[in-house]
């Protein structure tokens, strides 16, 4: 796949996804719903953002980083995208439920940097 077809395909399917988040922003009641409702908003502003994210990643990496080849920026911006909207939507949920304090936020933080630090060290050891 191209980096023009994949760049195309990608804005495409984000604008889907934003477009589907905004259809459950609006038909949606909070108040009323059950748990398939929330799954449809969390699971939809978690695409929408990963999308964008990774997007706005790649263009970042490919006008700073000009040395890097565009697959392996394709493939850090989508990884950090998806670590970036993972934490937003888990601070989301723990807000809804009142749980989120700045302990569980630092935890989730260090969870997550762990994470990406663990990929970085097994990519460079390939």
């Amino acid at each position: 796949m191209t980096l023009k077809a994949y760049l195309s395909l990608m804005f495409f399917l984000t604008t889907i996804c934003w477009l589907t988040f905004y259809f459950v922003i609006w038909t949606i009641n909070p108040e009323t719903t059950n748990w398939i409702g929330f799954m449809l908003f969390y699971t939809s502003l978690f695409l929408s953002l990963s999308g964008l994210i990774s997007i706005l990643g790649f263009m970042l990496r490919f006008i700073i980083l000009k040395h890097e080849l565009a697959f392996r920026s394709v493939r850090v911006a989508f990884r950090q995208s998806f670590l970036f909207s993972f934490l937003i939507i888990t601070c989301l949920f723990l807000l809804s439920h009142q749980l989120l304090n700045w302990l569980n936020l630092f935890l989730l933080i260090i969870g997550l940097s762990m994470l990406e630090f663990f990929w970085i060290s097994y990519s460079s050891q390939k």
